[in-house]
This record gives structure tokens, sequence and C-alpha cells, in this order.
């Protein structure tokens, strides 16, 4: 049986396929270079298209700046850390889990360009209005994934109760940005692991022994 294929889906299956390019590149060069020093003509080239092809997508350098935050940068935090944390039948240990394998899990490049997060919201909160305001949900959402965990492991009477889980996971969020920050000025994994494991040894001390 033959299997008729509606021409106007194809295009459509085409163009999200082609916007994901563009914002996979363009999210390869905010890393690396930062938005400022994202140049266009080589989120072009690394993707093979024209510039039509870019602006039909995305009107301006703003707008896909934007739009890496909103679809590339939020979906990352979401299925490393949102996801997988909701989850977990354990979560204070999966919590602990990555923090303890940090450089495993997110790779060489979290040392050598940091975090994709922090490095944005460093450069642009400052001077960018959209740029913080999504980049605060992201950290929102990211936040909250942790709060969530936090008060599943207190009720299953894995984590001590009397916590404020919300003031915990902020604290926990701005150590682990802080972690990558100071091993990415460092260049050094070791230094990513000790403090990471420091954070380790205080999540541990608040279990219910």
């Amino acid at each position: 049986m033959n299997t008729v294929i509606d021409p106007n889906q194809r295009l459509e299956r085409n163009a999200d396929k082609t916007r994901r390019l563009i914002l996979e590149a363009a999210f390869q060069e905010i890393y690396r270079h930062g938005y400022q020093g994202m140049r266009l003509d080589v989120v072009l080239s690394a993707t093979g298209l024209t510039k039509g092809a870019l602006y039909h997508h995305f009107p301006n350098k703003q707008a896909l700046g934007y739009a890496v935050v909103d679809e590339v940068i939020r979906d990352m935090v979401q299925h490393i850390w949102t996801l997988p944390l909701a989850a977990s039948d354990a979560p204070l240990d999966s919590i602990v889990q990555f923090i303890g394998h940090m450089g495993e899990i997110l790779g060489a490049d979290i040392v050598t360009y940091g975090c994709p997060v922090n490095n944005l919201a460093q450069e642009m909160s400052p001077i960018d209005e959209g740029f913080r305001v999504r980049l605060d949900q992201v950290y929102q959402e990211w936040r909250s994934g942790i709060q969530q965990a936090l008060e599943r492991a207190q009720r299953s009477g894995d984590l001590r109760g009397g916590l404020d889980c919300g003031h915990l996971a902020t604290f926990v969020l701005a150590s682990i940005s802080g972690c990558i920050g100071a091993a990415k000025n460092a260049q050094s994994l070791e230094q990513l692991h000790n403090c990471g494991a420091m954070l380790v040894d205080y999540l541990q001390s608040l279990r219910i022994a």
C-alpha cells in the first residue's frame, strides 16, 4: 500500500529541520564566543544555508539569540536536570549523583567553556532585558525542579524536616554555577570535581541518619 505524503507536511518538516539546524549552529557560536561575538556568517557557514533561509526563520540576530535561549538552552536544562529529577524515585540520590559526576555527565566543554546559562546571564542580562527575562525563566524552572525534588526527598524521609527546600534549591543551583565558573576560569576538571565533592558532602549531611 502506497502512502501519500502531503507536500505541505513535507515542507513543514523541512522548515522545522532548517530552523533547528540554525539554532544548533547559533548555540555553538554563542557558547564559544558569547552572543556579542556570534557572527551570522559563521552560523551560515556551519549550516550551509543562505542568508535568505536564516532570515526566513529569524528576522535579526537578537531574535535568533532569544530563540537559542528559549528552544536550545531551556531544553538542555530540562533534559539534563528537570525531567530526570521529576522521574527519579530517589531524588536526593539523583541530585548527589549528578553533582558528584558533573564532569563526566556534561563533558569536557563544561570546563573549557563553562555553563551556557551562566555565561549568557553574565554577558547579556545587564544590557538586554529580553535576555534577562528569558534566562531568569530558565533559572526559575531549574531551581523549581531542584526544589520539588528536595521536597519529595523530605516527604519520603530521606531529607531532614525543617529545611526550607526553596532556599536550599537556590543554594544548590548557585553552588553548581559557582563550581562550574571557577573550574572554567582555572580550566581544571579537578577543581570541578573537588568543588562538587564538597557540595555533595554538605547535602549528605542533611540526610536523616
